[in-house]
């Protein structure tokens, strides 16, 4: 009876000692984070109100809301990207925001200029070019003049009323703005033959093509975080925006022979001028048949 006490002793140091190992191995087994200790990627909560032109997104919708997740995770952490878009919304939102009102289409179609070209004046791989991404034969259809010498996707306002006529054609043929968007990828017919066959009526119900699949949501994603760049990490200054010189416009109903020569005239050089006029594709214009044009000419 009087060893009692010194076995129990020896089962507590058992114990403490087998805790220790315990928490011990614990910690050895525990990687070392591969970043920056601050560095976290955190899961997004979907805010509730997520729309485009008023529409609301379903997100009881379990496949649809999985497929809002997705973009706006994406639009979140391409960081860099982000950030120059954001950049770049500076410099073209104030052209695009009064045409849009002028031609009665919801603002937040500016996104879907966005999500189409970056903002950025360039041509696709399938040959789409400007900030709308007009193909050749459709920016014809609607009136643009498209040739070598001339090709005014790339005239920020002729295709801004270009993208709003097309748009509203889309809203009257299918009957939501949502639906109006996703033709803008994959065309009135396409986007209305699904429909058909598929016997629903709202884009969020359709199976359709993996792109358009993706394109409503990526609008919608880019909306939002370029509304509230700030709730999802992106951080700058007024400074560090893009911004457009100021331009003077000068009418031409005459062939201009050499652009660099024309530019000089008005005290800036060749790239000034065709960063402000892309649409004029050469060093020249033709104008054979006495056209008026507007270039834009920078000013201090």
């Amino acid at each position: 009876m009087q060893r009692a006490p010194h076995f129990l002793y020896y089962i507590v140091i058992i114990f403490i000692t087998f805790l220790l190992v315990n928490s011990f191995q614990k910690r050895e087994i525990k990687k070392p984070k591969n970043t920056s200790e601050k560095y976290e990627i955190q899961a997004l909560k979907l805010p509730n109100d997520l729309n485009l032109a008023g529409e609301r997104v379903p997100l009881e919708n379990d496949d649809v809301r999985e497929r809002m997740d997705r973009e706006l995770l994406v639009n979140t952490y391409w960081q860099s990207n982000g950030l120059l878009l954001l950049k770049r919304t500076n410099k073209y939102f104030p052209i695009l925001e009064p045409l849009l009102k002028k031609y009665g289409i919801p603002d937040d179609f500016k996104y879907l200029a966005v999500a189409e070209s970056g903002l950025i004046d360039e041509t696709s791989s399938a040959g789409a070019a400007g900030i709308w991404h007009f193909m050749k034969k459709t920016g014809k259809e609607y009136g643009l003049e498209i040739n070598k010498n001339v090709d005014e996707r790339y005239h920020i306002e002729k295709s801004t009323k270009v993208a709003a006529e097309y748009l509203k054609k889309s809203k009257a043929r299918l009957g939501s703005w949502t639906l109006a968007a996703a033709a803008y990828n994959a065309g009135n017919y396409g986007v209305a033959k699904q429909l058909k066959n598929q016997e629903v009526s709202n884009y969020y119900d359709a199976l359709l093509p993996d792109e358009t699949e993706r394109y409503v949501f990526r609008i919608i994603a880019l909306k939002e975080v370029l509304t509230n760049p700030e709730s999802y990490g992106f951080k700058f200054e007024k400074e560090d925006l893009y911004t457009l010189r100021k331009t003077k416009k000068i009418i031409v109903d005459s062939t201009i022979t050499n652009i660099a020569l024309f530019a000089k005239k008005f005290g800036i050089n060749y790239k000034e001028l065709k960063t402000h006029n892309p649409w004029l594709r050469e060093n020249k214009l033709n104008n054979k048949s006495k056209k008026i044009y507007e270039i834009k000419i920078p000013v201090e």
